[in-house]
């Protein structure tokens, strides 16, 4: 089974999502898809760089009238001698007709052979949404959903879709006696161990299921971490050339939980990086250098709750909280000089310069991460942000009133912060009516959201008056 896409393969498949996204901004479908491909070719479980981005784009083509594949195009594409080539083919169809699910199904059974399990785990959830939407649901899609949730050992869902699957067959026997098995399997994945069940002859011992189990996150007990990091170091001391065996001490590392073995995963990664002068390496450390400091803050405000007058504590909060801040400005700035075509470290980027009040440098790049479909709602509502701070509120109300044009799901929780920052900038142009008018529905759906309730009564007030 394949690995995930290390940094390195990622690093090279960015040229060509890269290439991708501006071939997809100019409408030039076709150039944009093959680029995308290409670069899964090198990153075949790059799930948000890749695979989310085509299949958006994929939409958008066939919301536009793009054609659907040609008889030609479906006997070439078909099949193919590896997983990779399985995935490549049926991901060529399934861009040029999203809407037809053998085409995402045949890329579920490849991403799961090839242990893409990123991609495999959002295929089948999509393939899941879309099948329960369907008027006439298939059987056989929850039976093919079922093995494949199983396999990725998510037994919850593989659970589900096995009793979907029983309600369309309610004489099926096979799939009856599957709901049990993977029941007794949830309940092991869950940690209470059948010592008599018939279950225990489908495991080698209970030592290799526990470890399995620590892999998947379900449980991790402290022995287990230790062990999994003398693995890692005995990995990366056979091969230290190989990239995943740095990547997978530090992990493993960071996943102690100290201080010291966090310090030491930090400057591996460091290492590393001045060694080969590949910034994956970098940009890694600074992700767990982030995940260091949220740990830190989150232990000086349960002091802080503890003991409200606790002056130290609130001076610790501050100083970590003004670090992490100057830390993940750094690091981002890095990771955009690094990658200047990625949107998301645009985007990240601008989101630590609104922090810093920087608000003229940021606006500028969350325009840019505009071009990302995933950040086009925040960039807009940031860039609102961004102009009332600068105290321009009619700008901030045309920006405002086109994100939720955009957005249109007025109750979700971005719904709501777009709603009540246009508010905001009414209130403070001086159109109390119009702020009124949006606070009341905002409270209508949510009274305890932010301070509307306060806002509301303050303007009432001001109305009386």
């Amino acid at each position: 089974m394949p690995e995930s896409d290390n940094g390195q393969e990622l690093s090279k498949a960015r040229s060509f999502f890269d290439r991708a996204r501006q071939f997809a901004e100019r409408k030039n479908f076709e150039y944009a898809i093959d680029m995308y491909l290409d670069g899964l070719k090198r990153a075949p479980d790059a799930l948000e760089d890749g695979h989310i981005p085509l299949c958006e784009l994929a939409l958008k083509r066939q919301g536009e009238g793009g054609k659907k594949p040609s008889m030609m195009d479906k006997m070439k594409r078909r099949g193919g001698k590896t997983p990779l080539e399985r995935i490549q083919n049926a991901e060529y169809l399934f861009a040029r007709d999203p809407g037809h699910l053998a085409y995402a199904e045949d890329m579920l059974r490849a991403a799961v052979a090839g242990g893409y399990n990123k991609t495999a785990g959002w295929l089948a959830n999509l393939i899941f949404q879309t099948n329960n939407g369907a008027e006439k649901p298939s059987a056989l899609t929850y039976i093919l959903l079922k093995d494949s949730y199983r396999k990725l050992e998510q037994f919850d869902k593989a659970l589900v879709a096995c009793q979907r699957a029983s309600l369309l067959r309610p004489d099926d026997s096979d799939l009856a006696d599957e709901f049990k098995n993977l029941s007794a399997e949830l309940t092991m994945a869950r940690g209470q161990y059948d010592k008599g069940g018939d279950f225990r002859s489908s495991i080698k011992n209970r030592e290799e299921q526990e470890k399995h189990q620590a892999q998947a996150g379900v449980v991790k007990t402290v022995d287990y971490r230790v062990k999994a990091v003398e693995d890692a170091r005995r990995r990366l001391a056979s091969n230290p050339d190989i990239p995943k065996n740095t990547y997978g001490l530090a992990d493993a590392l960071s996943d102690i939980g100290t201080n010291e073995a966090e310090n030491e995963a930090i400057e591996l990664l460091e290492n590393a990086y001045k060694a080969k002068s590949d910034f994956s390496y970098k940009q890694r450390a600074g992700l767990l250098r982030s995940k260091q400091l949220r740990r830190k803050i989150r232990q000086a405000k349960i002091v802080l709750e503890a003991e409200p007058k606790n002056e130290k504590a609130k001076t610790i909060l501050g100083k970590l909280t003004a670090y992490l801040d100057k830390t993940e400005l750094e690091h981002y700035r890095l990771c955009m000089a690094n990658y200047p075509t990625d949107l998301k470290a645009k985007y990240e980027y601008a989101v630590r310069l609104v922090r810093s009040k920087k608000y003229d440098e940021a606006i500028p790049l969350f325009q840019e991460a505009q071009k990302d479909p995933r950040r086009k709602i925040g960039s807009m509502n940031q860039i609102g942000v961004c102009f009332f701070m600068k105290g321009w509120f009619a700008d901030a109300i045309d920006v405002l009133n086109r994100a939720i044009e955009a957005h249109r799901i007025k109750d979700d929780s971005t719904g709501k912060e777009l709603r009540y920052n246009l508010a905001r900038a009414y209130e403070e142009k001086g159109d109390a009516e119009t702020a009124l008018e949006i606070y009341r529905k905002i409270a209508q759906a949510d009274f305890s959201y932010k301070d509307v309730s306060r806002r509301v009564d303050k303007l009432r007030g001001s109305q009386n008056n």
